[in-house]
């Protein structure tokens, strides 16, 4: 509606200028009279312009305020959201939650730790190679009781004298035992 009031007062604004020019030099009375109603239209124009300045900023202000009270209404709903999904959450019922957690981690850590560990786990290492030790000691002193019963076979022909016979035997038998020794320990 102002759009059309601006445009009938445009085109009687150019008709009084048209007057007025038209009466200028030949009737100066109308042509005054033409240029006064000019005037007062445009002062008229001038003020539709304010008034639709006004509305159109109320426009806006509604159209924000439209916009606020959406936001507002979305902001409820989030926050009624919010409540159930809370629902029944209290810091103290979280701090227990959380508690209960790290003491099934820390007992699955223990279990684990528990798996991983050997089977000998509570077998004294030490004590066990001294008794090893001395099987080892035990089986050497075997062998060598069993290798001075041992008849030594000399070739034909060679002569030895029964003190370094029994020393020879006894070197090769001990070199025999050392490298069963070193060949049982690399198992």
């Amino acid at each position: 509606m102002i759009e059309k009031k601006e445009e009938y007062l445009q085109k009687k604004i150019e008709e009084e200028t048209k007057k007025a020019r038209a009466n200028a030099v030949s009737n100066k009375a109308v042509a005054t009279a033409a240029l006064k109603r000019r005037k007062v239209t445009e002062q008229e124009l001038d003020r539709l312009a304010g008034s639709r300045l006004q509305l159109e900023m109320q426009v806006n202000t509604l159209e924000s305020a439209n916009l606020n009270a959406e936001t507002m209404a979305a902001m409820k709903k989030a926050s009624d959201a919010l409540k159930v999904i809370h629902g029944n959450l209290t810091m103290d019922k979280v701090d227990s939650t959380m508690n209960a957690v790290n003491e099934q981690r820390e007992l699955a850590n223990e279990i684990a730790e528990t798996l991983a560990n050997p089977i000998y786990a509570g077998v004294d290492v030490d004590e066990l190679k001294a008794e090893l030790d001395e099987l080892q000691q035990d089986e050497l002193n075997n062998r060598l009781n069993e290798a001075d019963h041992v008849p030594v076979h000399l070739p034909p022909g060679s002569v030895r004298a029964p003190e370094e016979t029994t020393r020879t035997a006894v070197e090769d038998d001990e070199e025999t035992q050392l490298k069963e020794l070193q060949a049982a320990l690399a198992m």
